[in-house]
């Protein structure tokens, strides 16, 4: 009986010592993608730079995190790849997000009206409605296109340069409605204009 004892008490720890390895392994992978974020094209792994949170009216809309290559200027932020994410705190329409970012877009000057008409169209077909908790990442092609992700599943791609620069310039443009939320996204590159 003492043997037989002396096995079991031998295959739980050994099953203990497993389970500890195992959940130590779960807690430094999130660790680790929270803080790099390996491209989903053929690009290079993509490394946190910086973080923050937009405010309507004291309410919390959205987390973001800007993910990029090793950059060291936002001068040449665009001829890098980059991601940005969104995790959204609120329920929202996709069609309000397809036109909140058109505004935005168009406040910025970019783009004439025709392709203002023509993007509108794509990121109303492209973003879905969004709940509490989704993530929205738009991943960007240096000079060529914006891909975009919906808690990791592919939602569509926009192959327009111009676009692709004016949809990140929302948040990543000096002339930006939310200067703060920039600062903090890019707070770890130098020359931060």
């Amino acid at each position: 009986m003492m043997f037989i004892s002396g096995s079991w008490l031998c295959v739980f720890k050994v099953a203990r010592l497993l389970l500890c390895a195992v959940v130590w392994l779960a807690i430094l992978a999130g660790a680790f993608s929270s803080a790099t974020y390996a491209s989903t094209t053929t690009g290079p792994a993509l490394t946190l730079v910086g973080e923050g949170t937009l405010r309507w009216m004291g309410m919390k809309v959205y987390d973001a995190k800007l993910f990029a290559e090793e950059i060291k200027s936002t001068q040449d932020l665009f001829e890098h790849a980059f991601a940005l994410e969104l995790t959204y705190a609120l329920n929202l329409k996709g069609q309000k997000i397809a036109q909140r970012s058109l505004e935005e877009i168009k406040k910025l000057r970019w783009g004439t009206g025709q392709d203002h008409q023509g993007w509108l169209k794509q990121m109303v077909r492209i973003f879905p409605d969004v709940r509490s908790g989704d993530r929205i990442r738009g991943v960007y092609d240096p000079g060529k296109s914006v891909t975009f992700f919906l808690n990791d599943q592919l939602i569509g791609k926009v192959e327009d340069p111009r676009f692709a620069q004016g949809f990140f310039a929302i948040w990543l443009d000096p002339r930006t409605s939310e200067p703060k939320l920039r600062q903090k996204l890019l707070g770890a590159m130098v020359n931060v204009q």
